[in-house]
């Protein structure tokens, strides 16, 4: 009874994000929006490559590797500010948290849900950005030889991984005001540098590379460049060929567990220092 539960607040919460994310403007004019912002964000990478490399053919594995990488970032920015800001818009925007809160319902269940249209949009977003590497870029990637299976897999865990640090974050963003959001993007930042995203981590010190491995977002980028170009010696590139995809999955699958250990009890903390202070209808007026 209780999945069954969790399951509907779980729809009915992916049906308000996405109202509320969606009904802005008219249709015609969202689905323009959502083409070009993620072709804009894409070409600023690729100038930022052409300034550095001069040429995009000038190392093409390199440039693959940095592509889907920066691509599936998306997911990790996009995700976890959905998550993070469900605090602040329902407390302080719509002033409707305490009401949610007090429903007979599972409040995590209920903001991860509230992230699920992020997910949604975001998904277009990656798809549009490949399909514009491929076409008008020349990506090498071949379709048919992408390991959906492998890809699959990798994004499911990964993305239970991305909203298990959401929920951690959105609990700190009980006891926070509503310029807190920062926290959500220096977070971000910090897994944009440690995660092996646009540069391998063996760029970095060891220490740094030390804290990447301990990341989730490493391993799951890593897992997604196999599962796309799995002929292209990625882990080459990344630094990490001596670990297998089942090796390296393994490790997602774990450091994932750690990470959903650590947020709920962060989120659970958090929680009561909220109630505790009163901070559940907190309205900064910010």
């Amino acid at each position: 009874m209780a999945v069954k539960d969790h399951l509907r607040t779980l729809r009915y919460a992916t049906w308000l994000g996405w109202q509320m994310e969606a009904n802005w403007t008219k249709p015609a004019l969202f689905i323009v929006y959502s083409v070009a912002k993620p072709i804009a964000a894409t070409l600023i990478l690729v100038l930022m490559y052409l300034i550095i490399l001069k040429s995009v053919s000038a190392d093409p594995l390199f440039f693959s590797y940095m592509f889907v990488g920066n691509a599936f970032y998306m997911y990790v920015a996009q995700v976890l500010f959905g998550v993070t800001w469900v605090i602040h818009e329902d407390r302080e925007h719509y002033q409707t948290l305490k009401q949610v809160y007090i429903a007979p319902i599972n409040f995590i269940v209920y903001i991860v849900g509230r992230a699920v249209s992020k997910i949604v949009i975001t998904t277009a977003a990656v798809i549009i950005t490949l399909v514009f590497g491929i076409l008008v870029l020349e990506l090498p990637i071949d379709l048919l030889k992408i390991d959906w299976l492998l890809l699959g897999g990798a994004m499911a865990v990964g993305l239970f991984c991305i909203c298990t640090i959401g929920v951690a974050l959105a609990g700190i963003s009980f006891l926070t005001a509503k310029h807190g959001a920062g926290i959500n993007e220096g977070i971000a930042g910090v897994f944009y540098l440690f995660c092996g995203v646009v540069f391998p981590i063996t760029i970095l010190p060891v220490w740094g590379q030390s804290i990447g491995l301990l990341i989730p977002i490493t391993h799951w980028l890593e897992i997604v460049r196999r599962a796309i170009q799995p002929e292209a010696g990625m882990g080459a590139v990344s630094g990490l060929q001596a670990y297998s995809e089942g090796e390296i999955f393994l490790f997602l699958i774990v450091s994932g567990l750690m990470f959903l250990v650590v947020s709920i009890g962060i989120f659970r903390f958090a929680d009561y220092l909220a109630r505790k202070k009163g901070k559940l209808d907190m309205t900064t007026t910010y």
